[in-house]
């Protein structure tokens, strides 16, 4: 007789295991064995549960992470600033302990800032996270130690938040944990882990994530107001969920995860806003009065053509285009011949922010990895787009090393414009198979085997209230989407059918 935690939900599903559906996963599981054979245990036993796992996996990454790191760490950070862009180490955090007053024992945003920065660019929750750490740094020494001391304790704070994400991805999608490989494995992640602390937004945000999935729209709400309290970009979820709750006709739903997520984003930011208003004001002043800077396309058009792109022309632009993007995203949700899955349209909305901001800074792939774990969970197109921003990851410190040394050994302008549209390109390859899938669910891996929305929460296997086209019920549509009986045990294809009778 099995064990009992042997006996499990997949028993009765088809078989997902990426090792059996995607070529590239099979091909790479042949350095640990090989694709998982036909009496492979295909639920958790013992103490290598999917999720442990995947953890362990994605805590080696960011190991590795902080291993490729150590040259900067023991003495590029120090000498100048041309040796941490030729070994690609850079790193925000033990700069900014001392360029926003960690290590003189300023307040965030209560104290002014000596230098050309007035106060901490930063929203509340970061500025908190960071001021935690300097507190954790105990270790006196030199200034250069005490940098040192505070890169470490701020990585080990930041390893917990990777941890988090690994967790939440895996569970998320409840029969398809191994997905969360794609996060755990990431090369971006590795290299842009401890860059800055975009970490502890992006844990929240998949905590977040995994709770709208369980139907709790208020732990939802909470985790984004504490998410958007740290980085601007959780928001953003909001719109994709709306369309979806409109469809759907679950107002209730998206009224409570919206007013819990202002309510608590209110109550973390309200002690800093009346308590020091000027220096809670300077992020989104800041945000608003930065340049057009790295990674973006703004960037690529001003420096080739020449144009003189302001600020507010710059922000007036994307804003245009995010409204823009938002009703192609509105008509796609309510068009498509199924509801597209919440993973899909928040995928879709982040990159869009991404791709029409002013600034792309290289940790900023971070926001994007979970997500486009959960929204196309296919292993070829994920390492496309992760070479991608790998080559722009080398591409944006060898520019900085060319600008900044003073022998211009690195990569010029042309070279980098190179980097960023490589950037931007694997990003838009990625959202275009993304919509291929909303628009042919038939092609979409996370429904092969019957499920409707694993992310979903009460949107998963609801009825549609309002649409604009035809649905799966259409006898026309029939023949090219494949219907879904909520609730019942999938059916098999024929491949899979040939497949079972091949093996026995």
């Amino acid at each position: 007789m099995p064990r009992p935690e042997e006996t499990s939900v997949y028993q009765d599903r088809p078989d997902v295991r990426p090792t059996r559906r995607d070529s590239v996963a099979a091909a790479g599981s042949e350095l640990i064995g090989g694709p998982a054979g036909r009496w492979a245990l295909r639920g958790p036993s013992g103490y290598l549960t999917p999720v442990r796992v995947v953890v362990l996996v994605a805590l080696g990454t960011f190991a590795l992470g902080m291993v490729q790191k150590l040259p900067c760490y023991n003495w590029a950070w120090f000498r100048g600033a041309n040796s941490q862009y030729t070994h690609a180490c850079y790193s925000d955090i033990p700069h900014l302990y001392i360029g926003r007053g960690f290590s003189e024992g300023l307040i965030p945003y209560f104290d002014r800032l000596p230098g050309d920065m007035s106060y901490l660019e930063y929203p509340v929750l970061t500025g908190l996270f960071m001021q935690v750490a300097s507190w954790l740094d105990l270790s006196g020494g030199s200034i250069q130690e005490q940098q040192q001391t505070y890169w470490m304790i701020n990585s080990g704070m930041l390893m917990i938040c990777a941890a988090v994400v690994a967790v939440c991805v895996t569970r998320t999608h409840r029969h398809r944990p191994w997905d969360a490989l794609l996060v755990a494995l990431a090369p971006a992640f590795a290299l842009t882990a401890t860059i800055n602390w975009d970490l502890l937004a992006v844990a929240l945000t998949a905590a977040a994530m995994l709770m709208w999935s369980r139907g709790r729209a208020v732990a939802f709400g909470v985790l984004i107001g504490l998410a958007t309290a740290a980085k601007l970009y959780p928001a953003l979820l909001l719109a994709p969920l709306l369309l979806l709750c409109w469809r759907a006709g679950k107002w209730r739903e998206f009224a409570t995860a919206s007013f819990a997520a202002a309510s608590t984003w209110l109550v973390v930011n309200l002690p800093v806003m009346i308590g020091a208003p000027e220096g809670w004001r300077k992020f989104y002043t800041f945000s608003q009065e930065r340049q057009v800077d790295f990674g973006s396309l703004w960037l690529i058009i001003k420096q080739r053509t020449g144009a003189a792109i302001e600020p507010e022309a710059a922000n007036n632009y994307a804003m245009l285009l995010m409204v823009l993007i938002f009703v192609g995203m509105a008509a796609l949700t309510l068009y498509a011949p199924r509801r597209p899955r919440f993973a899909q349209l928040a995928f879709l909305i982040v990159a869009a922010f991404i791709l029409t901001n002013k600034v792309y800074s290289p940790q900023y792939v971070l926001w994007l990895v979970p997500l486009a774990a959960l929204a196309r969970p296919r292993w070829r197109d994920f390492l496309i787009w992760q070479a991608c921003e790998v080559m722009y990851f080398l591409g944006i410190w060898l520019y900085l090393a060319y600008t900044t040394g003073e022998k211009h050994q690195g990569l010029p302008a042309e070279g980098y414009h190179v980097a960023v549209a490589l950037h931007l390109l694997g990003t838009l390859y990625l959202c275009a198979v993304v919509v291929r899938d909303i628009l042919r669910p038939d092609r979409d891996g996370v429904r092969q085997d019957g499920s409707d929305d694993p992310s979903g929460g009460v949107l998963d296997g609801a009825d549609d209230v309002f649409v604009l086209t035809r649905t799966d019920d259409s006898p026309e549509l029939q023949a090219d989407v494949p219907r879904t009986d909520w609730g019942a045990p999938p059916r098999e294809s024929a491949e899979e059918r040939s497949r079972d009778a091949a093996e026995r």
